[in-house]
């Protein structure tokens, strides 16, 4: 049967004990539609609470919720019960050391979402990487596992991982740059750069996927990543509330505000949409984002260290190289569909981005 997650947006006064009663009343009657309530998570300072309900449908959980206690859901969506447990932690309601019949849960799902570590393209050929890389790369694991954080998913060189406590987020993240650090020194790999994106999130606040806003907001202050750690302006909030006296190092993080959150949300939603356009002009970014070509040039030399032209031109580079390594098309092919009209002038770019040529690229990989 299908699990889903509902979210239920509650007034002010709502508290812990109020979702719990809830909670129990749908226990007694779940079994009228079917339904099996697995756990619930409250968030007190939100004012939000989302349910794990086995059921057969939407419709059923709805006649649940309305004829235990009348508070019907605001969102459902159905949900993978392995992705849940990955994020969140838990897909049952915690050990309790009281068997007492109303059990209180005031955990909220709020999460903080990193991902860090190397973009694939940083070891072209396999001799760029450092000695004892995958060593170094399992002891990233064991970092994240002593401040509480949950590993969602590991790609080759990076991972995505899911923190409860945004104090303990910042503070993993600068142990890893401080072990990256160490280890550069140690084995001579300046040439690489440790990326870090950290940003807040809820599971859902509309019919998107688990969590989907939050980590398409993180995979985006990972891209501009480069000599700092990105950090989103609700996270820096956040971490100042819970540590007054200990302000982020602006030498090791790029702290973001609400206007720059939006220049890079509007800025990676027209070039996911339009990067293989030949006849991208930085004129037509200019126009999207409603900004001179002046005000455009500041704000993304700020954020990424980089020109527009230069932005642009890395950001195709980028997705050639993941289409080069996953052996779709052609080399000629991958030029013409990254918006390169020359195959001559695109091998140039390429090898001047990432030292190798892109038939030598291809070479490698097979």
């Amino acid at each position: 049967m299908p699990i889903y997650m509902d979210r239920h947006d509650v007034s002010n006064t709502v508290t812990a004990e109020n979702v719990a009663q809830l909670h129990h009343q749908d226990l007694k009657i779940q079994h009228k539609f079917e339904c099996r309530g697995l756990t619930y998570w409250f968030d007190e300072k939100r004012k939000i609470a989302f349910c794990l309900v086995e059921a057969p449908n939407e419709e059923a959980i709805v006649e649940m919720h309305r004829q235990a206690h009348g508070e019907v859901p605001n969102q459902i969506i159905e949900v993978d019960i392995a992705v849940v447990e990955s994020f969140l932690g838990r897909i049952e309601d915690p050990e309790s050391e009281h068997r007492e019949a109303l059990k209180i849960i005031d955990e909220p799902a709020f999460r903080i979402i990193m991902i860090t570590g190397f973009d694939d393209c940083a070891f072209n050929t396999g001799k760029n990487k450092p000695p004892n890389l995958a060593q170094y790369l399992k002891s990233m694991g064991n970092v994240f596992g002593n401040f509480d954080g949950r590993i969602v998913k590991q790609q080759q060189y990076n991972f995505l991982i899911s923190f409860k406590s945004v104090s303990k987020a910042i503070r993993c993240a600068i142990e890893i740059q401080k072990h990256f650090s160490e280890r550069c020194k140690a084995n001579d790999c300046s040439q690489l750069s440790l990326k870090t994106g950290i940003c807040p999130g809820i599971p859902f606040s509309g019919k998107e996927s688990f969590f989907k806003d939050s980590v398409q907001m993180a995979k985006r202050l990972y891209c501009i990543s480069d000599s700092k750690m990105v950090v989103s302006h609700e996270v820096k909030m956040l971490y100042s509330d819970e540590n007054p006296d200990v302000p982020l190092d602006r030498e090791l993080f790029l702290l973001l505000d609400p206007s720059d959150e939006k220049f890079i949300n509007s800025l990676m939603t027209y070039m996911e949409e339009n990067w293989q356009n030949p006849n991208l002009q930085l004129s037509d970014i200019e126009s999207f984002l409603g900004s001179s070509k002046s005000q455009v040039y500041r704000k993304l030399k700020s954020l990424t260290g980089t020109s527009p032209n230069n932005f642009i031109k890395n950001y195709r580079l980028q997705n050639a190289f993941e289409l080069i390594k996953n052996q779709i098309g052609n080399i000629s092919e991958v030029a013409f569909q990254v918006g390169f009209n020359s195959p001559s002038y695109f091998a140039k770019c390429f090898h001047k981005r990432y030292g190798i040529l892109p038939s030598d690229l291809l070479q490698v990989i097979e």
